[in-house]
């Protein structure tokens, strides 16, 4: 990698030594992978999210794989913030690494009291609102289907803490750009874009759903197009808003997809099952190619997609 590439990237005020993060889910809080990854090597973590009460989660089977894809149902399986405070905490002040602490609620009142106390931890230096995981009994818990409750969720947050809030938002709405609108307006610091989107997988020859939950959220490469064209979108509607791109970065050249389409870092999640030092390769692989393009940072690269000056005519339309 040529000496003048940096991949220090600035996330709505949080430092990263990389653009790439570890997406909820996938690094716990970052201790349960210390003895496989240097942590110091990876851009951040975005911990598992975090509920004011412990959570069970989903019956099992809880996971299943589908073409260019997976499907999960977890259901936010969590100790709940006590617990996640006095267990994790001490790992998260010596990490060495950025940690986002997700946090999730069943109410305005629970994103709230989540947030301050996972606030007090030294070391966690921001805060991912998770108002749209499908993973949830109650369906009607999806705050970012609607943007007066999302925005209601984050400018509660965004009050309860000094940390830099994040609003993670799902692509299962009829317009993404008004919601991630409506939670800027709020005090939303930066997105993260997107969310798993709801599917369902059946074993045919048992007749039965695959998941113990019946349906879950689908990642992987799968999703990509939806999530690239949903940071797209919301970076032109809102061009100064810092985006974390999510839905299968598998390597650097889907990374710097997004990075192309507006976002200002990645989060990789299906990836690290596979290879949990796929993190800290594919951002060796974005400085590569920054380096390849004569470009110094990531930041050369945000919102340089070339678009034609008007949307073309189709064929059928031509004549």
């Amino acid at each position: 990698m040529a000496a003048r590439v940096s991949l220090r990237t600035n996330l709505a005020g949080i430092q990263l030594p990389t653009p790439v993060l570890a997406a909820s889910g996938t690094f716990g809080s970052g201790r349960e992978l210390a003895g496989m990854v240097d942590l110091r090597e990876v851009g951040g973590i975005v911990t598992k999210s975090v509920t004011p009460r412990p959570v069970k989660g989903m019956p099992t089977p809880r996971m299943a794989e589908t073409p260019s894809g997976m499907l999960n149902a977890i259901g936010l399986q969590n100790p709940g913030v006590e617990a996640f405070v006095e267990k994790d905490g001490p790992f998260i002040e010596q990490a060495g690494v950025p940690v986002i602490v997700s946090i999730a609620g069943r109410s305005v009142q629970e994103f709230a009291e989540v947030a301050v106390m996972v606030s007090k931890i030294r070391g966690v230096v921001g805060i991912e609102a998770n108002i749209s995981c499908p993973n949830v009994e109650r369906r009607g818990e999806v705050f970012a289907r609607d943007p007066v409750a999302a925005a209601d969720v984050l400018s509660t947050v965004t009050r309860m803490t000094h940390l830099p809030v994040l609003a993670k938002l799902t692509a299962d709405v009829t317009d993404i750009v008004e919601v991630a609108q409506a939670v800027v307006r709020a005090g939303a610091h930066g997105l993260s874009l997107i969310n798993t989107l709801l599917g369902m997988a059946i074993d045919v020859d048992a007749f039965r759903p695959r998941l113990g939950g019946v349906t879950g959220g689908l990642s992987g490469p799968a999703i990509r197009a939806v999530a690239v064209r949903c940071v797209y979108e919301v970076s032109q509607a809102l061009p100064d808003v810092p985006i974390i791109g999510i839905g299968g970065v598998v390597d650097a050249r889907s990374a710097v997809e997004f990075l192309l389409a507006g976002a200002t870092a990645v989060a990789v999640g299906t990836a690290n099952y596979f290879d949990p030092h796929a993190t800290v390769e594919i951002a060796r692989g974005i400085g590569e190619f920054l380096a390849a393009k004569g470009m110094s940072t990531p930041e050369d690269l945000r919102g340089r997609l070339v678009t034609p000056s008007r949307p073309q005519e189709p064929v059928y339309l031509g004549g």
